[in-house]
């Protein structure tokens, strides 16, 4: 008997930007030139009155409604989210609630961002390895959108709004989540980072002040700020030896993984990360065209997507690794079932 993903649903909001809405905003942006980059070209919004637990239950319902397991079978609700509808009660109670789980069920939440799937993840097993729980509901979902400028183009034309659901339960056949390696630097911690709004600033109308910055891009100490190029390097710098120490671990060579499921910053991102560990493109999966890096949610929902696409089959052997803010990072193997 091992422990493995029982299954992965996602869910976007209907509302929808093009490369062509932001050329129409922000006339003197150049898109192509964005979009050769990113690789991006459609990224998908919450609503004004749409928050990140919407999204998340919404995905968690659609899970649900395939009976994978008993939903009383369920013992805990991991919610990874860094757009919490409050500062408190925690967004897993109410998803509890809404999700009509029994009331044996326990509920917690915890801000990761794009590290996050791989820790909930670990945090999943180790619950069903202990005797702790028969089955663990993980949502991921975050709606950055809504703290992003509309002038930034350093991050509005990346980021999109989106989450996902994940069952983790005991697996009689050849499903399985494996070895783990996790870090974390809080050095970096202002290089990715909303500066106000929390008790150390809180938002006031000294913080709601907008400025330009160097090469152009507006914002307020409201916004999301992100130091591009030292997010880039550390990417560069950690995540091949985070792949590196996981593949020691687990006792695998390159060849022996069929995907590398990376967290879905970007094309430019990825691709540079693939060649630093050489890995064969083709076994890099990106999924960023249509719906744009989502954080939390951004493996599981490309997961997804490519099994429905007929990419990831049975009994493959995936690498799982999340990077970014924090600084944090986790990198996993699973085979999937």
């Amino acid at each position: 008997m091992s422990i493995a993903i029982l299954g992965i649903s996602y869910h976007l909001p209907e509302r929808m930007e093009t490369n062509e809405d932001l050329k129409r905003e922000n006339p003197d942006w150049r898109i192509d030139e964005l979009y050769a980059k990113s690789g991006i070209s459609i990224r998908h919004v919450a609503a004004e009155d749409e928050t990140a637990s919407d999204l998340g239950y919404e995905a968690a319902r659609k899970l649900l409604e395939r009976n994978c397991v008993a939903t009383d079978e369920i013992d805990y609700i991991i919610y990874c989210t860094q757009s919490p509808d409050y500062y408190l009660p925690s967004g897993a109670c109410i998803l509890q609630d809404r999700l009509g789980l029994g009331k044996h069920v326990g509920a917690f939440d915890f801000n990761l961002g794009c590290s996050g799937f791989v820790y909930g993840l670990q945090m999943s097993k180790s619950l069903i390895a202990s005797g702790e729980a028969r089955n663990v509901l993980l949502i991921t979902a975050d709606t950055y959108c809504k703290v992003i400028h509309p002038n930034d183009r350093a991050v509005r034309t990346l980021f999109g709004d989106g989450a996902a659901a994940t069952l983790i339960g005991s697996a009689e056949d050849k499903g399985s989540i494996d070895r783990f390696v996790v870090g974390t630097n809080g050095a970096g911690a202002e290089n990715l980072i909303v500066p106000s709004g929390g008790f150390r600033t809180p938002r006031s109308p000294e913080t709601a002040v907008e400025a330009m910055d160097e090469v152009g891009c507006i914002r307020s100490r409201d916004n999301l700020f992100m130091d591009g190029p030292a997010i880039f390097a550390f990417a560069l710098t950690t995540v091949p030896r985070a792949l590196s120490a996981l593949l020691k671990k687990a006792e695998l060579a390159l060849d022996d993984v069929d995907w590398y499921v990376y967290h879905q910053a970007n094309k430019y991102m990825l691709d540079h990360l693939a060649r630093r560990s050489k890995i064969p493109s083709e076994k890099m999966l990106i999924d960023v065209d249509t719906v744009g890096n989502t954080v939390s949610a951004s493996i599981p929902l490309a997961i997804s997507r490519a099994v429905d696409a007929g990419k990831i089959k049975s009994g493959q052997r995936l690498v799982l690794v999340g990077f970014g803010v924090g600084y944090s990072w986790g990198a996993c193997d699973i085979i999937w079932d």
